[in-house]
């Protein structure tokens, strides 16, 4: 993944990484941790009535010169262009998500990397349940604590990977994937379906998570949660507070769509 416009200089001081990172996973997942921490998840361009651009000279101008955050495409294809910039191997994998009551298509994006002959699952866009660090592949059936999460990987006869979450004390499932090679233009479709479906939560509702140290910030149509250490607490957002709360909660204003 490449943008004339990235700079890995310019990356790490939007996410506020110090140091000197280098092709290793501790680079990875100090990476990984401080974007989640930094950039939310949003779909507030989806909400404005545009369609997300896939450009990625776009998605830098607009995660790291406008301090925006973005889906899945978005924040995991920058990642993917600080992974290439520290010559790291990656692939893109195509997702179908198992949060929703209907089996639906494959649109979830995640990021499959290979280092020193070990491959990881990142991912910084899947929002709620996402993982918070990067997840081996072959550490499979093994309950895996990040934070104050748990998750597990198994992998199916069929060559499918499948991703559960421990929520409310419950195994979840998250999304299934296999390594088929993807490449970016293969986005484009479901990009498309998420940007304009009636039917996808981003065009039903205003989207934004952002992760914390103890837990994440989440904003779901008119409701709000902060989910620390395990507790939850809950609240109903009025329109007329919306602006601020996206400001204060996400970094985020609504009059810098587009």
């Amino acid at each position: 993944m490449h943008a004339d416009n990235f700079s890995l200089t310019d990356y790490l001081h939007r996410i506020d990484y110090t140091g000197t990172p280098k092709a290793d996973i501790e680079t990875v997942t100090r990476m990984m941790r401080r974007q989640l921490f930094s950039v939310p998840f949003e779909n507030l361009d989806v909400q404005a009535g545009k369609i997300v651009s896939l450009v990625p000279e776009d998605i830098v101008e607009k995660i790291v010169n406008r301090k925006r955050g973005g889906y899945c495409y978005e924040v995991n294809g920058l990642f993917a262009m600080a992974l290439e910039s520290l010559g790291i191997r990656y692939q893109y994998v195509a997702a179908r998500p198992m949060i929703y009551p209907a089996r639906r298509p494959r649109t979830h994006m995640a990021l499959v990397i290979t280092l020193e002959g070990e491959r990881w699952l990142c991912d910084l866009g899947f929002g709620s349940y996402g993982i918070r660090a990067p997840m081996r592949l072959d550490a499979l059936d093994a309950q895996i604590a990040q934070d104050d999460d748990t998750f597990m990987l198994s992998l199916g006869e069929d060559g499918f990977y499948l991703l559960r979450a421990k929520v409310d004390g419950e195994w979840a499932n998250q999304y299934a994937f296999d390594l088929s090679p993807q490449e970016w233009v293969d986005f484009i479709p479901a990009n498309y379906l998420n940007s304009t479906h009636p039917d996808t939560i981003f065009v039903r509702m205003i989207v934004a998570v952002l992760m914390t140290e103890s837990g994440r910030k989440i904003l779901g149509g008119d409701s709000f949660k902060i989910v620390s250490h395990g507790r939850t607490e809950k609240r109903t957002v009025v329109p007329s507070e919306l602006p601020g709360l996206l400001a204060r909660e996400f970094g985020l204003t609504m009059a810098a769509c587009g």
